[in-house]
């Protein structure tokens, strides 16, 4: 009888594994997001991994669910990662979110995600915001987007760069009721270790791949000079304490030395901008063995802010601070993320490519291009077991998930090719599924 079980179970595996979406692309040059060179070769696609990669011809089990497409020797390369977004708030004004309903503002954020999928980015790390319902229902299959790693609520200190709430709110009955940003959890403001400590738990029990902290003054914020430092060094270890518990990790908005030393002293593992940072701060980080979490900040002489406005002026001394913060992410070579940190601003989210092409500023094509994949898929990793894409992202390897683009020209030559995605991404794969095949037009 057992041995009648075991068969059948074989037998059905079989059949399963024939059952299987598969596809297959013939020809084309692979970029696999680590090495500097390209070769020819296949790349079999089973299920939602890449099942096979080789310079041979590959075979594939004959069946009515196998597509096969020739790649006409174009430049092969894993999808794009976004490691700093925010995806509910992306793709409108800071003024119409605050003053819509939180179901018109998801119809937004779900129109948004295709957009953001069909530039070529399959992986969003989402720094802020109440994306964890968009996280599933992609996930399902029910809408287009980017696959999520959401942190929640930020949480924020009174005061800080979370402290949405209006002029008059405070002093703040402990009876009073949450605001909007509050109650649809964009962020969450905590005050003693303790207040900290619940509300980390409530953002990993929601299901936070990492925990999100607002450690300094901001730039869209109201309340916060770019000059304070925000929770004391002992309510962030609450946070670090919670997330290790956990298994994940804690991430903060930061921009000074002051702010970025006293998270690392906490045991905080990702400092999330850092235009401030100093030398003896960035050595810190190195010898801490943290990431940064960088996001190209240049002046281009227009903004969302006013001249002359606070906002306006703590935005222009941010980027005056971008140079450095690069020029100290290389100097002590730290692990260095790349994010668009694209908010409240609808016309930022369909440039996202153009952040990359920044990045020329400081780095190669190729060091750009390993940075927004493999590079970034590495700090995606860090929330051990609380990562729900446990298979390999930001590689072409055996095993990876299936998250593909096929360009038309080759971007370690042009990284601009990536800007005019409509015309040069022909092909969009992401987790084994296509959304976009343009090569027989």
């Amino acid at each position: 009888m057992k041995r009648q079980l075991l068969t059948i179970s074989i037998l059905l595996s079989a059949l399963y594994t024939v059952a299987q979406k598969t596809t297959l692309i013939n020809n084309v040059q692979i970029f696999n997001g680590k090495d500097d060179k390209t070769f020819t070769g296949n790349v079999l696609i089973v299920g939602n991994l890449i099942n096979k990669i080789s310079a041979s011809t590959i075979t594939t089990a004959m069946g009515a669910d196998v597509t096969i497409i020739d790649g006409k020797g174009k430049f092969l390369m894993p999808g794009l990662i976004d490691a700093h977004t925010h995806i509910m708030m992306e793709s409108m004004s800071m003024m119409e979110m605050m003053n819509s309903d939180i179901e018109y503002v998801t119809v937004n954020a779900v129109k948004s995600a295709e957009k953001d999928l069909m530039q070529g980015f399959t992986t969003f790390r989402d720094m802020a915001g109440p994306a964890f319902g968009l996280q599933k229902a992609i996930d399902r299959g029910l809408i287009i987007g980017p696959r999520i790693y959401p942190s929640g609520a930020m949480i924020s200190q009174t005061a800080g760069h979370g402290d949405f709430l209006p002029p008059n709110a405070v002093p703040r009955d402990i009876a009073a009721s949450l605001d909007f940003t509050e109650r649809n959890n964009f962020g969450v403001i905590a005050d003693g270790a303790d207040d900290v400590l619940k509300r980390v738990r409530e953002q990993l029990r929601l299901g936070a791949t990492q925990i999100k902290l607002a450690a300094g003054g901001g730039i869209s914020s109201t309340y916060d000079p770019l000059d304070v430092s925000q929770f004391t060094e002992a309510e962030m270890k609450a946070a670090v304490d919670a997330a290790e518990n956990w298994g994940t990790y804690v991430t903060v908005h930061a921009y000074t030395p002051r702010a970025i030393q006293t998270a690392l002293r906490a045991g905080v593992r990702c400092i999330d901008h850092a235009q401030l940072i100093d030398n003896a701060t960035a050595k810190m980080v190195a010898d801490k063995k943290a990431w940064l979490s960088l996001q190209p900040f240049v002046d281009e002489g227009k903004s969302r802010y006013a001249e002359g406005s606070p906002n306006r002026i703590k935005q222009q001394a941010v980027m005056s601070g971008t140079d450095s913060a690069y020029m100290f992410a290389k100097k002590y070579n730290i692990k260095t993320a790349f994010g668009t940190d694209c908010l409240f601003d609808p016309s930022h989210t369909t440039k996202r490519a153009g952040d990359l092409i920044k990045l020329l500023r400081w780095y190669k094509p190729y060091e750009i291009l390993k940075m927004a994949t493999s590079t970034n898929a590495q700090l995606l990793a860090m929330s051990g077991p609380r990562n729900p894409y446990p298979n390999k992202l930001g590689v072409i390897e055996e095993g990876a998930y299936a998250d593909i683009l096929l360009v038309d020209g080759n971007p370690l030559m042009d990284l601009n090719i990536l800007m005019d995605y409509d015309k040069n991404l022909v092909l969009i794969v992401k987790d084994g599924v296509i959304y976009k095949n343009t090569l027989n037009k």
